[in-house]
């Protein structure tokens, strides 16, 4: 729950401010007739978005089960390939994330494309939070709570959007995401490390174990899921599975947190007011 509200609070906060910035746009070029096709870019980009969730969630259901360990690790890591990107991607282009929008949007002339610039700049961040969303709550388990965490991320972070865009609070964005950065990072490690179990179990039934703590900290207590869902612990966990989460985490963290640019997301004139 604690991982996906996360997911959902940062991927909506984004999503959010996307939208802001293209309807201020619009408003300020004084362009009122294209909004309607911008919501309709943004809603479609949510259809897609829940479609591809759909269509993960239907897949693994009617798998048989020698290849959903296969399809379930194989998607694991999609996610997490994606979300590293993504984390990446926005600490570097967070400070210029306006200019290419409205660059994109003045070059948008027609109906069709307005609503093309809106679904491909909404559904980016939809494809991603389907994504990991679904591999996230799969790696923590069918007793996780997984929508409890996505309601409350994706209230807040429309709540933050809105706020931001009518002048209500200033949030230092970039701060924002550096921090959220690093907490996805901790989660995409765990992921990782299920979608190795996943793999491994399907191709080798007798693994190394790294640790067996199962007397201690069961899979099924409060603590079992926390860290399942947060960390990727796994009471019982392979060699392969504490290298992979090992190497990942200290590679991409110290990539991540190298020479942090000075630059912050500065909270646009566009956006600010309309």
């Amino acid at each position: 729950m604690l991982s996906n509200f996360l997911i959902a609070l940062r991927e909506g906060l984004e999503a959010s401010l996307i939208v802001g910035i293209l309807v201020a746009y619009v408003v300020k070029a004084e362009r009122s007739k294209g909004l309607r096709f911008i919501w309709a870019g943004v809603g479609s980009a949510i259809a897609f978005s829940l479609g591809i969730g759909a269509f993960l969630t239907f897949t693994a259901h009617n798998l048989p089960a020698r290849f959903e360990p296969i399809f379930a690790g194989s998607t694991s890591l999609g996610a997490v390939a994606l979300v590293t990107w993504m984390v990446f991607w926005m600490r570097k282009t967070s400070h210029r994330l306006t200019a290419d929008l409205h660059q994109r949007l003045s070059q948008a002339i027609g109906p069709i494309a307005l609503v093309a610039v809106a679904f491909l700049a909404v559904a980016r961040e939809g494809i991603e939070t389907s994504l990991f969303l679904y591999t996230n709550a799969k790696a923590a388990g069918a007793d996780s709570n997984p929508l409890i965490g996505l309601l409350f991320g994706f209230v807040l972070a429309i709540a933050l959007g809105w706020a931001v865009y009518n002048r209500a609070i200033h949030l230092n964005l970039g701060k924002f995401f550096a921090v959220t950065g690093i907490g996805l990072v901790v989660v995409a490690a765990g992921v990782l490390s299920h979608g190795v179990g996943d793999l491994e179990g399907a191709f080798n039934k007798h693994p190394a174990i790294a640790f067996d703590v199962q007397r201690f900290i069961g899979s099924e207590s409060v603590l079992g899921h926390l860290l399942s869902g947060t960390i990727g612990f796994s009471p019982v966990t392979t060699i392969l599975q504490a290298s992979a989460w090992s190497v990942y985490l200290v590679v991409v963290l110290s990539l991540y947190l190298r020479k942090p640019g000075r630059r912050t997301t500065q909270v646009p004139a566009e956006v600010k007011s309309t």
